[in-house]
């Protein structure tokens, strides 16, 4: 992206930013820093609601940000600034330079190794991130209003709504460092929501569904959005609890990333150097169900994970995370790596389109298809609370689904339970479903684990 960008709604072209970040750092350097690091980032938006036809909330937002990172020696200094002058800009880097100056050392603090920085052909890759959308503060209400009504026609039960909304968001951002490191990009994310309440006599059931892609020609139609959503909370009518048991669970594809993440978190620098994590040492052992396969790919375009590089600038690298179930990998950025005397993997700021696939998978393993392999248990559609201890891997979260006989759904459940440890449930994958589900930078069918407890009453 270079040029005028007036038409994609930024106040800042890259040729700014690129001059904003030389800047900083010969400043940095012109103060004496061993070292420096910059980034200046400028976002804008639209987000737009209604609830039950009426317009609720316009929101447009617009931040820009300058952030600067000084060492010396192995002393290092942060701080911040909104303001883009040259006075507010040099005062920014004193600001860091004096920060680094009191500050005790710390012998992993300092810039990623040369080697492992992005190259100027790989931090140019033009993944396809960016698609703005020309959209309206009418137009978008307008757009939301299509998608509740949706909701509202599916059926007379469909009774109220907490609204519905319209999303569009774009940023753009230039980095460099004292190491010869440059790169930067645009990247956009938008999204259609909606969240209808179901209503029989006494029992009031809410449910939500959303579509949000980068390019806001994918997304789902409003109407469609609106309908699923309806479908959903009226399918939770007359839930009940169920008797405390200890059966198979299944998780929908929607939550099944969910278990993605708890491995990411637990296998994460930062968890690993404090020791708060269940999977210490982990690297090389069994830490999944032998079927398994988790892969990381951050190229992908439109990827909602994709990165060329990391925070740091770290080039980022197709790789294998786990493979027949045994971790291959951390996730590591520079800093934590030097803390456990490992090279970093380019995760400064976290995992990068993540997909678990299981090597017993057929192309026929649709939802249908996993409540059979369910047989009788629980189909949990909706978790809520916290209830997870990533130091010993206890998971105890409220939930509601439905219960399972014969592999058929019987009836909606709520106001229960579910408990394990992270490490069996993990090693307890009996089965993924071929109906992958895209939640952020994660992929992943339904995921069904052998035995979890279950309480009700």
């Amino acid at each position: 992206m270079s040029g005028s960008t007036t038409s994609q709604g930024f106040a800042f072209d890259r040729e700014q930013f690129q001059q904003i970040i030389e800047d900083t750092l010969a400043i940095a350097k012109g103060l004496g820093a061993s070292d420096a690091g910059a980034e200046v980032s400028e976002g804008a938006g639209l987000s737009v609601s209604v609830r039950k036809g009426e317009l609720e909330n316009v929101e447009r937002n617009r931040d820009k940000s300058l952030g600067v990172t000084v060492y010396l020696g192995q002393r290092r200094g942060n701080a911040s600034t909104s303001d883009f002058s040259r006075a507010a800009i040099e005062q920014t880097v004193r600001a860091a330079y004096d920060i680094a100056r009191f500050t005790a050392e710390d012998p992993a603090a300092g810039l990623p190794e040369a080697e492992d920085l992005a190259t100027p052909d790989v931090a140019g890759m033009d993944l396809d991130l960016f698609h703005p959308w020309a959209l309206d503060a009418d137009t978008a209400a307008e757009l939301a209003r299509r998608s509740e009504a949706a909701a509202f026609a599916t059926h007379p039960r469909i009774s109220n709504s907490e609204g519905a909304g319209v999303s569009a968001q774009q940023s753009h951002f230039w980095a460099g460092n004292s190491r010869g490191f440059r790169g930067g990009y645009a990247s956009s994310r938008h999204s259609i929501s909606v969240a209808p309440i179901a209503s029989h006599r006494r029992d009031m059931q809410r449910d939500a569904w959303y579509t949000s892609m980068r390019d806001p020609m994918e997304l789902a139609a409003p109407e469609a959005v609106g309908r699923y959503a309806a479908e959903r909370a009226l399918s939770r009518l007359n839930a009940r609890k169920i008797a405390t048991c200890e059966v198979p669970v299944l998780f929908e594809n929607t939550l099944a990333a969910g278990m993605i993440g708890a491995l990411v978190g637990a296998t994460s620098g930062g968890a690993l150097y404090r020791r708060a994590t269940y999977l210490l040492d982990s690297l090389g052992t069994q830490v999944m169900a032998d079927h398994l396969d988790l892969d990381e790919a951050p190229h992908i375009p439109k990827g909602k994970g994709s990165a060329p590089f990391d925070d740091e600038g770290v080039a980022t690298r197709q790789r294998r995370v786990v493979e027949a179930g045994v971790l291959q990998g951390y996730f590591l950025s520079s800093y934590s790596a030097r803390k456990l005397g490992l090279k970093t993997t380019g995760h400064a700021g976290g995992a990068q389109n993540l997909r678990l696939t299981s090597r017993l998978t057929q192309p026929g393993d649709h939802l249908e298809q996993m409540l059979r392999k369910l047989d009788r248990g629980l189909f949990v559609t909706e978790l809520m609370g916290q209830g997870v201890n990533g130091v010993t891997g206890d998971y105890s979260r409220g939930a509601a689904g439905f219960w399972v006989e014969g592999g058929r759904i019987v009836h909606p459940v709520h106001e229960v339970t579910i408990a394990g440890n992270l490490k069996d449930m993990l090693r307890g994958i009996v089965a993924l479903g071929a109906d992958e589900y895209q939640l952020g930078g994660k992929r992943i069918g339904s995921l069904l684990i052998d035995r979890m407890k279950v309480a009700g009453s």
